[in-house]
């Protein structure tokens, strides 16, 4: 996401605190807040004015996706005590804000993404988001590998930009399955021995896309409704056999593509906010 201008940072600042609103945060809790959405230092309320410390500490961020995990944490449901009926609430009047900046806060299977607004002004694209590489660069093994995994993201746009989306979604498919099997080892070295499964080992080099969601669920490294929302993704990675494509009779499109990278950014966001 690129810098947002600091009028929309001071707004959003404005919402999350909610003085004498029914989302009202105290010091203490915006801290609380932060820290659930993995901002990248340690934060302690100062007892200055909350909209003022909390617009200061956005505007001053060197990491545009604190401020995405950020913006979207406060529409996801897991927040608040009746889930998605205050959640969506939040979402709506931060979503106003965000018209301006061309950017907008959808759910993707109940997990909170941000997209940028389409041309009609109402729906949300998803693409590949320019900070991508610095966000998964905090994530995976080394930098080698980032760059492998950036090169199989440029073949995809590529792919896109040119209308071969059945290859594109080949591509985003192997991408989010190489980076969870990156991540998961690098979290877990344990699991370089073999990924447990049905009361054995499987070795990483044969651990399906299924197992490496299944694993990061039960970490409790992604949410259930990103886990169960990939399952697209993975179904429309094997289109890498024809025969598949031709059975499910899908004939992928630029909207075929947005709509798998949508639960992606979702897993990519538990990813970070789970490190």
């Amino acid at each position: 996401m690129k810098p947002l201008d600091p009028l929309t940072l001071e707004r959003a600042a404005r919402l999350i605190v909610d003085i004498d609103g029914p989302f009202e945060r105290r010091g203490y809790q915006l801290a609380q807040l932060l820290q659930r959405a993995a901002w990248p230092d340690p934060v302690e309320y100062d007892g200055s004015s909350r909209i003022t410390w909390l617009t200061d500490l956005l505007t001053g961020a060197e990491d545009p996706a604190a401020v995405t995990r950020l913006l979207c944490r406060i529409c996801d449901p897991l927040e608040y005590d009746d889930g998605l009926a205050s959640a969506d609430l939040v979402r709506q009047e931060l979503n106003i804000h965000l018209a301006a900046e061309h950017l907008a806060v959808t759910y993707v299977s109940n997990r909170p993404v941000l997209g940028e607004l389409g041309i009609d002004g109402h729906t949300t694209v998803f693409t590949v988001p320019d900070d991508l590489a610095d966000r998964i660069r905090k994530l995976v093994s080394s930098e080698d590998f980032l760059n492998q995994l950036m090169e199989r993201v440029a073949e995809t746009r590529i792919c896109e930009q040119h209308g071969a989306y059945g290859l594109a979604l080949i591509g985003i498919g192997s991408f989010t399955e190489a980076l969870l099997l990156d991540v998961l080892t690098h979290r877990d070295p344990t699991l370089r021995q073999g990924f447990p499964h049905a009361n054995r080992r499987i070795a990483p080099e044969r651990a399906s896309f299924a197992l490496l969601l299944d694993t990061a669920r039960a970490r409790g490294w992604i949410q259930m409704d990103a886990h169960d929302f990939m399952a697209i993704v993975r179904e429309y990675r094997n289109f890498v056999h024809l025969r598949n494509q031709r059975e499910r009779g899908v004939v992928p499109d630029r909207d075929t593509v947005g709509m798998c990278w949508g639960p992606v950014l979702a897993v990519l966001n538990d990813l970070e906010t789970s490190r």
